[in-house]
């Protein structure tokens, strides 16, 4: 099945929503710009199926409450959330609940296409999850025990030091095993690593 490419945006920086719009329409995307979370539930219900790509941050409802309410309401919206880099637990957050995947700001316009184009073959096929997850989990499976617990602490959202300190290891140990990681698992990036770790069902850090 071939989905029409719509991706809405919602953010409550005008100068963030043009400048997304300009990105995705200079790459064939339908666009559609929304200042905050408010307005585009209000319409949600009456838009064609397409990606979102919403701040975890904004006034009023925050990118979290919008991905429960749309959950809630089983509207088919693959989510994409902007984040600062101090906001990344509350972005592990939203993954956990379902998102594609997260972006930390400033982001390069590769790093949205290549999430959007994602969101996107997930409406046009839903099944292929199935196999994401399988190969996730395999990719999992050859972790060392070390290796799993670093991930564990990625996967609930913490910084290299506060994972050294719960490990009893250095900060430089935990960047050599978080490298091979990345590496074993085929993540390019923290956002994918976390989405593999999660289709993968490690489960986070105990107590986190």
């Amino acid at each position: 099945m071939t989905v029409e490419a719509f991706v809405y945006v919602v953010d409550d920086d005008e100068a963030v929503r043009d400048s997304l719009a300009a990105l995705l329409d200079a790459n064939s995307y339908t666009s559609r710009t929304f200042p905050s979370a408010v307005d585009f539930l209000a319409l949600a219900p009456m838009l064609r199926p397409g990606c979102l790509i919403t701040d975890i941050r904004m006034p009023g409802m925050d990118g979290i409450e919008l991905q429960r309410r749309l959950a809630e309401r089983a509207l088919p919206f693959p989510l994409i959330v902007i984040t600062g880099h101090a906001e990344v637990p509350l972005a592990v957050r939203a993954m956990k609940a379902g998102a594609i995947d997260f972006i930390e700001k400033p982001f390069a316009a590769d790093a949205i296409l290549d999430s959007v184009k994602k969101a996107i073959e997930r409406l046009s096929e839903p099944d292929s999850l199935d196999s994401l997850n399988a190969a996730a989990a395999e990719r999992a499976a050859t972790l060392s025990h070390r290796e799993r617990e670093v991930l564990q602490g990625l996967l609930a959202g913490l910084p290299n030091k506060s994972i050294a300190h719960d490990l009893g290891i250095s900060p430089r140990t935990v960047e050599i095993h978080r490298a091979r990681v990345m590496g074993k698992m085929g993540a390019r990036s923290l956002s994918e690593l976390v989405r593999l770790g999660i289709a993968a069902r490690v489960q986070p850090k105990p107590g986190s």
